[in-house]
């Protein structure tokens, strides 16, 4: 039977996918707490979770949904590279020019991935609140929205951002943002809009899970739940009216995150590309980074998970790695392709066994060590296959690429590695401006330091000898 104030149709639900102890606990819940569950039980798609049951009982996937056959002959595809001009038709300067007038004629808006919590950071809240700034002790997203602005105030003309929560960050992400006045952002140009949540399973009987007796333990869809979310909020009409042809993504664990480079989006332009991604060159074989690869024509991405170890370790006879063309999650698309991506079935389920907090039979938390649940997620990388043209672009991981996902003491991305890499690029950008640099001093590049002209500006003398931010 049903506990009472249970509806009927929710209660048929749950018998008919025997999921009926998500109510063991109900009755010890109060008039609050049990409608907090109806509710979310009865948002929840049961039909999607029988085929996300479906979807866990089925054998591993082949890897990206590719045979033996086609991982064999996946090679890396040619792409320019960011401040080189062997390999594209277009020069540096030429790109840097057609990137320049995107920018000024208002054609490119953005999107900042911001879902993620800093729990693994082990600070409470979302990720891009974490204090990063080597000497400003700067948020991130202070400091990524302070470069939107300065590019924006560079350009001459604004630049929409959207920035795309989940439910665990969306209040917080919204308060913090607006005790801040938006880092100097004109709030008529921002837009929020959050991404969806997928329930998890456990792995050994595929049934649903409290993590509190109130509360079904779901996770966020992916970053692949961009396009989703971003379309049901209206977000593609939003970037029209603004007359953005072309949007970019990035996230927000990237303090280096270079989307509005100038070169990079003339590349996008004047390559006629779709869906344009920064990669960087890959050098060991167990970095955990997806390779772009191209395989029987098309470009597409290659999860390292989904990597046979032969194939992630095989080198070219110059000695590099066969697939190293590593994608850093910045990519341009245009809003046109994302419109027409937005009208097709759906990105595919990528599976993920996983660790997951959940109450037992007793109502006691329990914090496994091992993977117990399996969590779903879509990968936007997975529009590539749609894409008319995919165009990788190499970029420096010193100059673009620092992602902060370890606590401290990590072996690597933690906010000492971070920081670091911060101070060397800070210290890189004054050797090329003629500034000398104390040793031992840690200097950080303001949001809006953007030039070489600009840095001069601002040391006086040419020297730095104390920590400070230009």
């Amino acid at each position: 039977m049903p506990p009472d104030s249970v509806p009927p149709a929710l209660w048929a639900r749950l018998e008919a996918t025997d999921q009926t102890h998500l109510l063991r606990l109900f009755d010890q819940l109060d008039a609050g707490g049990r409608q907090r569950l109806i509710d979310q039980l009865e948002s929840i798609d049961f039909q999607q979770v029988a085929r996300l049951q479906s979807l866990a009982r089925q054998e591993p996937p082949r890897p990206a949904g590719l045979s033996a056959a086609e991982l064999a002959s996946a090679r890396t595809p040619r792409s320019p590279r960011l401040r080189e001009s062997d390999q594209s038709s277009a020069t540096p300067d030429e790109a840097a020019a057609a990137g320049a007038a995107m920018l000024a004629a208002g054609e490119v808006g953005a999107v900042i991935v911001a879902g993620g919590q800093a729990t693994r950071l082990r600070c409470e809240g979302p990720k891009g609140v974490f204090p990063i700034g080597p000497v400003s002790q700067a948020s991130l997203f202070e400091l990524l929205l302070g470069r939107l602005k300065a590019v924006a105030a560079r350009s001459g003309h604004r630049l929409p951002l959207a920035i795309m929560t989940s439910s665990a960050t969306d209040a917080q992400t919204r308060e913090f943002l607006g005790q801040h006045a938006y880092f100097g952002l004109d709030p008529a140009e921002l837009l929020f809009f959050r991404q969806g949540d997928l329930p998890a399973i456990t792995i050994d009987g595929g049934n649903l899970m409290l993590d509190a007796a109130d509360h079904v333990a779901m996770a966020p869809d992916g970053h692949g739940g961009l396009l989703q979310a971003l379309s049901a909020a209206g977000g593609l009409e939003w970037f029209a009216r603004f007359g953005c042809r072309d949007i970019v993504t990035f996230q927000v664990d990237n303090p280096l995150a270079m989307p509005l480079d100038e070169e990079f989006l003339g590349h996008h332009r004047l390559g006629e590309s779709e869906f344009t991604t920064q990669v960087v060159e890959k050098t060991d074989p167990a970095e955990r980074v997806g390779v772009v690869a191209e395989i029987d024509g098309t470009t597409r991405l290659i999860e390292y998970s989904d990597l046979p170890e032969e194939l992630a370790e095989a080198r070219e006879a110059d000695g590099r790695l066969r697939l190293r063309a590593g994608s850093i999650a910045i990519h341009a698309f245009t809003r046109e392709f994302l419109e027409r991506a937005a009208d097709s079935d759906g990105l595919p389920l990528h599976l993920a066994r996983k660790a997951v907090p959940h109450l037992d039979e007793t109502g006691r938390l329990v914090t496994p060590r091992q993977p117990n649940a399996v969590k779903f997620e879509r990968f936007i990388f997975d529009l590539m296959p749609l894409a008319r043209r995919v165009l990788p672009v190499e970029v420096d991981a010193a100059e673009g690429f620092a992602p902060l996902k370890n606590p401290s003491g990590s072996a690597s991305d933690s906010p000492e590695h971070v920081r670091a890499a911060m101070v060397h690029l800070a210290r890189r950008r004054c050797l090329e401006a003629g500034i000398d640099v104390a040793e031992g001093v840690s200097v950080e590049l303001a949001p809006d330091t953007l030039t070489a002209e600009i840095l001069r500006r601002r040391v006086a003398g040419g020297r730095i000898d104390t920590d400070r931010v230009v």
